[in-house]
């Protein structure tokens, strides 16, 4: 044995090496610096910033509200909705993440303009340029989803967002800072964006000539074909300047909003603005996608997409997944071999007025709750499967949500984890040209989804500019808050056979308009994240019971299917728990 042992030893020593064997190896851990000779390593640094996009349209977090519910009882905005929300339980938290990129980003800022990225000195500096403007640009989103989450009033009456941090932070640096105001954080952002907008163009796109290039860049003596090579096509997924200019336009109709603004220097004017200035990039109006609504099933649209490329309704969106069927398999009812996880609420089916244009509670609707889906805003059949919808192209299937349907488990109640609990299923999102198979092999499409949808942004220039100028004031834009419900409204189907009088009732009424504005946002963005931080921002409560329909005998009968618990305080999210341990120059929200 023990000639053995000095025979395994020398062959250790031989294939190791003594110094491998005795001390420990050199790892391969790269510092910071080794970035300045490495641009795929610096470069790397920026993109563990980009993978750190906090949102993500296909969360759901609707079940957080008044919109929707799950039948997955350990779904975490469900346990947020019906009374675990803390500061250390928190579904909405951005601070690790949002903080965490900012790091990053303030890292590569402090290397970029030592990192050689070409041997040719103007377009070396072209990269530097567009890597620093893109990481300016991703440090301004991630600051507006921090005041997203985070900003709010403290208990002595402070209106504050986050500690600002533009600067690389390291083993000496001062971790325990205060808040600064939430106004000081909007500034942060519109510095970044400015910083961003001066070195990147507004749109990344090859160019035919020297002429085309934006000012900037012909100033420079950069020839167009190597602005190409640096901000051309390849490059059309990036952080751009027009997407920097969004998050801004974001952040500034945030500190507008009811919950914010007593305490904010911003105005509904700004937010009107550069929500504006952003619709006239699309030339307004004229801009508007017909079929943008229905973006999520536009299937030629999307199966024709090249890398990058955007269809008129995207500003930014995430890549493509191809034959993909993860969403139609959580989503689809029970009889289509889905999981029927997200369930549309009735308060949200009752939000969608009739074909007409009134709303169901109006005289004039002509709405019954016994025949509740008949002549209602197309865009219902749209995103919501109701009882006697029918799902799918290949094999269409009706879909029954009756509780005393017993063919199959797509009734109420039916099937724990599975079948609906309000009387709806999800529509939205999904391909209908997916096929489920019992056997797994499922037959799938391409999909992806909307990082900014300029929808989106109408309906920020609606509200701000509503606001701001009234139901008809147009600003310097030439279109007023009307004119967008408008074209919302009549895309959607709506208001078409009588000209939507019901519109035309409140177009000087600025408190019905801000009513039907906040609706129609409801309506259009609906399942995509939206629905929680807008109910907070306009200071809604937030515990309104969330509503279903029983049909049993073909009588249509509300219940209450789940309770909300939330507190007042709760329009405003907790700085998380654990920060308040370690940092005692940190500020908490009030009744945290």
């Amino acid at each position: 044995m023990k000639k053995i042992f000095l025979l395994a030893f020398a062959a250790a020593t031989v294939l190791t090496g003594c110094d491998d064997l005795f001390e420990p190896a050199i790892e391969n851990n790269k510092a910071l610096e080794d970035g300045r000779n490495d641009p795929v390593f610096a470069e790397g640094i920026l993109a563990n910033a980009y993978t750190r996009n906090p949102y993500n349209s296909q969360s759901f977090n609707d079940v957080a509200t008044d919109d929707a519910v799950t039948n997955q009882t350990s779904d975490s905005y469900l346990l947020m909705a019906t009374g675990s929300w803390t500061s250390n339980n928190n579904p909405m938290n951005q601070w690790d993440g949002c903080k965490a990129a900012i790091q990053y980003l303030n890292m590569f800022l402090n290397e970029v303009d030592q990192t050689t990225f070409a041997e040719d000195e103007i377009v070396n500096q072209l990269f530097r340029n567009r890597l620093k403007g893109e990481a300016y640009g991703l440090r301004a989103m991630n600051m507006f989803y921090l005041l997203q989450a985070h900003a709010g009033w403290t208990q002595d009456g402070q209106l504050l967002g986050v500690p600002i941090v533009n600067y690389m932070e390291d083993v000496s640096s001062n971790f325990n800072l205060a808040r600064n105001t939430l106004d000081e954080c909007i500034q942060a952002i519109s510095d970044d964006v400015d910083a961003a907008l001066e070195i990147l163009p507004l749109d990344y796109g090859d160019v035919a000539s020297n002429a085309e290039m934006p000012q900037y860049y012909q100033n420079m003596g950069v020839e167009f074909y190597d602005y190409n090579r640096v901000f051309g096509t390849t490059f059309l997924t990036r952080m751009s300047g027009r997407i920097a200019k969004a998050f801004l336009a974001k952040a500034l109709l945030l500190a507008a909003s009811p919950a914010f603004s007593e305490g904010s220097a911003y105005t509904w004017e700004d937010a009107a603005n550069e929500n504006g200035e952003l619709l006239q990039g699309i030339g307004g109006l004229s801009g508007f996608s017909a079929t943008g609504n229905t973006w999520y099933k536009n299937g030629t649209e999307i199966d024709e997409l090249g890398a990058g490329e955007n269809p008129l309704e995207m500003l930014w969106r995430n890549g493509k997944n191809t034959n993909n069927s993860d969403l139609e398999l959580a989503q689809f009812p029970p009889s289509m071999l889905g999981n029927g996880h997200i369930n549309p609420t009735q308060n949200l089916v009752d939000a969608f007025p009739m074909a007409n244009g009134y709303p169901i509670t109006d005289p004039n609707s002509g709405y019954n709750d016994q025949d509740p889906y008949t002549n209602r805003d197309p865009r219902l059949a749209l995103y919501i499967v109701t009882n006697g919808s029918t799902v799918g192209v290949q094999s269409p299937t009706v879909i029954n949500t009756a509780a005393d349907n017993t063919a199959n488990n797509d009734g109420l109640n039916r099937e724990n984890g599975r079948s609906t609990r309000t009387g709806y299923y999800l529509r939205k999102h999904l391909r209908e040209d997916v096929t489920l198979n019992a056997s797994g092999t499922h037959n799938g499409q391409a999909h992806y989804s909307p990082r900014i949808r300029y929808t989106e942004i109408f309906l920020n220039y609606a509200e701000a500019a509503n606001e701001a100028w009234g139901p008809q004031g147009t600003g310097s834009f030439g279109f007023s808050a009307y004119d967008v419900i408008k074209a919302i409204r009549q895309r959607g189907g709506v208001g078409l056979d009588n000209g939507d009088p019901y519109l035309e009732s409140i177009k000087g009424d600025q408190a019905a308009m801000r009513e039907l504005i906040r609706n129609e946002r409801r309506l259009e963005l609906c399942f995509e994240g939206f629905r929680f931080w807008d109910m907070r921002r306009w200071e809604l409560p937030l515990d309104e019971p969330a509503m279903g329909i029983r049909i049993s005998g073909g009588t249509y009968t509300p219940f209450e299917v789940e309770e909300r618990h939330y507190e007042d305080y709760m329009t405003y999210g907790p700085i998380p728990y654990s920060e308040m341990l370690k940092f005692d120059a940190l500020q908490q929200n009030a009744g945290w």
